[in-house]
């Protein structure tokens, strides 16, 4: 842990058009000790080396870039706004998103309670306001008042396939909002998916792909407006949306 270069993030950012400040520089090295401490208690990420993190996890997060014409367009579009960031893990991309939109209300759903302790000693350690990690599944908070249809954003990333994961997240959106999805190839999954998107009151509305910094990785984000409301029917119980996706 001794070579801990903020630097190295700079220019990743840097070179996706993010200029950031030294204090969320540190935010994110902090971050990084944080993960790779907690990583040996419980199952986070397969990824520790610092310039991998840096590159598959804090920058990939922040790839959202590429779809708006600048950062101060990608600050303008999200601040003041909210954001649920569905089966977040170990924080991607809510944390990164929240790290440098500070504007931006940020809450982590998951299902695994021993997450849910490390996204609260991360947002505790790195001083984070306007963010909160909750307990449980897409499935059942998506039917409760306080998150269904409350959000003007809802992200998810490397969490399942998009007929399934468009039934987790959707109905988490207000109308007007949008859910992005993090995705690599999409190529099959886009064809299966335009039934369970426009069941469940979406319209698929952009799609970027790309290659991460220097590597042969492909990404694809897509926006996913929400044209309509969710039938109430939505989404299923537990377990369902996995096992009978929606195609």
């Amino acid at each position: 842990m001794s070579d801990l270069n903020p630097e190295k993030l700079n220019e990743l950012l840097k070179s996706i058009g993010i200029s950031s400040e030294k204090r969320q520089l540190c935010q994110f090295i902090d971050y990084y000790k944080l993960l790779v401490e907690w990583n040996e208690k419980i199952n986070l990420t397969a990824i520790t080396d610092f310039e991998e993190v840096c590159l598959k996890h804090f920058t990939d997060s922040l790839c959202l870039i590429r779809m708006y014409s600048s950062f101060d367009g990608l600050k303008d579009a999200f601040s003041g706004k909210t954001l649920c960031d569905v089966g977040t893990g170990a924080g991607f991309p809510g944390i990164p998103l929240k790290i440098l939109l500070p504007d931006l209300s940020v809450t982590l759903f998951d299902s695994l309670d021993k997450r849910i302790g490390f996204l609260n000693t991360v947002i505790k350690e790195l001083g984070l306001d306007g963010i909160k990690a909750v307990h449980g599944r897409a499935e059942d908070l998506a039917r409760l008042p306080e998150y269904r249809e409350a959000f003007d954003y809802s992200t998810a990333r490397a969490v399942a396939a998009l007929p399934v994961l468009s039934e987790y997240c959707i109905p988490f959106v207000k109308k007007g909002g949008t859910f992005i999805a993090y995705k690599s190839d999409v190529s099959e999954e886009l064809s299966l998916s335009e039934f369970a998107i426009t069941t469940l009151g979406g319209k698929l509305t952009k799609k970027e792909s790309f290659f991460l910094p220097g590597t042969d990785m492909n990404r694809t984000i897509l926006f996913i407006e929400k044209i309509g409301n969710t039938s109430s029917q939505y989404p299923r119980k537990a377990g369902k949306p996995s096992k009978q996706p929606l195609v």
